[in-house]
């Protein structure tokens, strides 16, 4: 049997009764220990002697001392687990040197664990110490459990922070909008947090747009559901997203220190709002969050506007817009009544006179300026006929006409000093080509003698008797006239003779 498994006549631990008489100091304590030490006899029995403690004296001094030492956090590892009927838990907390029993109230099972405890967990239990007088053991009053590795978790989220911080995830800090269209709300429906901000939602304007996205706040595979209800609510409906939790353990809101739930809030397209634990508690989506409530409530207060403050500002908008209007009115009539004491406004006369002076001094600078375009159109039109007549065909041809009759003389003369100079040129022309004629030369008594073939053709002229024969048939040229003969004899020249003649020729042939 444990240490804590009461007999059925003991005290009942679960409503902290049973340790008040052990609590107890001062002589009553002590005569009360000497009591229970002395049968029941109906008599005093001998004397204690002096400087000797009894039994309840002592326990009353150790649980005093024990007492002393506050609220302790021991490590150990879990055996003896036992969970008795009563719902009390027992358990026995050891190490390799010692081991100490432990105890948890049924009233302190729901607070103290958060999760499922078995034999062989290295655990850290925070409580207190007492001592049960009457077997005269200790024991540790566990009020919160903690599984062992929660120091290297801590450890984990401060790196994580480091990190997350460093990717500027915990600058981002969007304003909220000042009347949304719908609120959404991440929380377990069965929460005290959903009533807290239900109810806050009432106060400062019932019946504003709620959408609920429910999930588990706490427990194994909770981080995941939080952050897809976030992903859910972020689809355009909702104008800013509270995520909200009550108060709890470091255990208990470790969901809201994973990453997953960061990332979901960082990539979240509206304004997400914390209102996780209570002030003092303090998770990693209260860092990437672009506001941070220190409750459930609080959150409600930020998301939502004050519909009496709402009410307050349309009264005193209504009550100044009313006054600007009056206002507004008052100069007005004011104007209209400066307007209405103007002599021109008090009959239609008066009104049409300015306009007709006005129209008709816009007609004399009409008429003005119209005569005044037409005048210099006018004087542009003579000067454009004076030069027209100056530059008519007829005295163009005038001109001409007049300058032809000064040169024609003139013409006439050069014209026949070139025919004269021509005429010169011609003639000496000739002489020189009457001087070097060949006819010249035959009209001296010479003559041109070309061989002809068969066929009537001249071969050439010839120059020596030799080159033909008796019989050749020889064209004769001569001054006036050609004739054709036949070769009879052929005689030769004296060669002196042929000599002067050869000279002659000379002379005569053409230069």
């Amino acid at each position: 049997m444990s240490l804590f498994d009461l007999p059925a006549e003991s005290p009942d631990p679960g409503d902290r009764r049973s340790s008040s008489p052990r609590r107890k100091s001062g002589a009553g304590a002590s005569r009360g220990s000497r009591a229970a030490a002395r049968p029941d006899s109906g008599d005093d029995g001998p004397p204690v002697p002096s400087g000797v403690l009894g039994v309840g004296e002592l326990t009353e001094r150790i649980a005093g001392q024990l007492l002393g030492l506050g609220r302790l956090a021991v490590e150990g590892e879990i055996s003896a687990l036992k969970r008795a009927g009563s719902g009390h838990v027992y358990f026995s907390l050891k190490d390799a040197r010692a081991s100490l029993s432990c105890a948890i109230w049924r009233s302190r099972v729901g607070q103290a664990l958060r999760f499922d405890l078995q034999d062989g967990q290295q655990v850290v239990c925070h409580g207190r110490m007492d001592v049960y007088a009457p077997r005269g053991s200790y024991s540790l009053i566990v009020e919160r459990v903690e599984p062992r590795g929660l120091g290297e978790m801590l450890a984990r989220l401060e790196r994580l922070k480091k990190e997350l911080a460093a990717l500027g995830w915990f600058d981002r800090k969007r304003p909220l909008p000042v009347r949304p269209r719908r609120v959404g709300l991440v929380t377990s429906r069965d929460a005290d947090a959903l009533r807290d901000f239900l109810r806050t939602r009432s106060l400062r304007w019932p019946g504003y747009p709620v959408r609920l996205c429910h999930t588990r706040v706490q427990g194994p595979g909770a981080a995941d559901e939080i952050a897809h209800a976030i992903a859910r609510l972020d689809d355009g409906s909702v104008d800013v997203i509270c995520v909200v939790r009550g108060g709890g353990s470091i255990e208990d809101l470790w969901a809201f220190n994973e990453r997953v739930v960061a990332e979901a809030v960082h990539r979240c397209s509206v304004p997400v709002i914390s209102g996780v634990g209570h002030e003092s508690d303090t998770t990693l989506i209260d860092w990437v969050a672009d506001h941070r409530a220190h409750t459930p409530t609080n959150a409600a207060e930020q998301a939502f506007p004050d519909r009496g403050a709402w009410l307050e500002r349309l009264e005193r908008a209504e009550a100044y817009l009313e006054s600007a209007i009056q206002r507004h009115l008052r100069v007005r009539e004011e104007a209209l009544r400066r307007l209405a004491a103007r002599p021109s406004l008090r009959s239609a006369a008066g009104l049409l006179r300015r306009p007709l002076e006005r129209l008709a001094a816009q007609e004399r600078r009409l008429v003005a300026g119209w005569q005044q375009v037409a005048a210099d159109r006018q004087r542009r039109l003579d000067a454009l006929e004076v030069r027209l007549s100056r530059s008519s065909p007829q005295a163009r041809l005038a001109t001409l006409a007049a300058r032809l009759q000064a040169v024609g003389p003139r013409l006439e003369q050069a014209m026949r000093q070139r025919c004269q100079a021509a005429h010169a040129r011609l003639q000496a022309q000739e002489r020189v080509l009457q001087a070097i004629s060949p006819l010249a030369v035959l009209g001296r008594g010479y003559s041109l003698v070309e061989r002809i073939e068969e066929g009537g053709t001249a071969r050439g002229v010839v120059r020596d008797a030799a080159t033909l024969e008796p019989g050749d048939a020889v064209r004769i040229t001569l001054a006036r006239g050609r004739t054709v003969a036949r070769v009879e004899t052929i005689e030769p020249l004296d060669p002196s003779a042929a000599s002067a003649t050869d000279s002659a020729g000379e002379e005569d042939s053409p230069r």
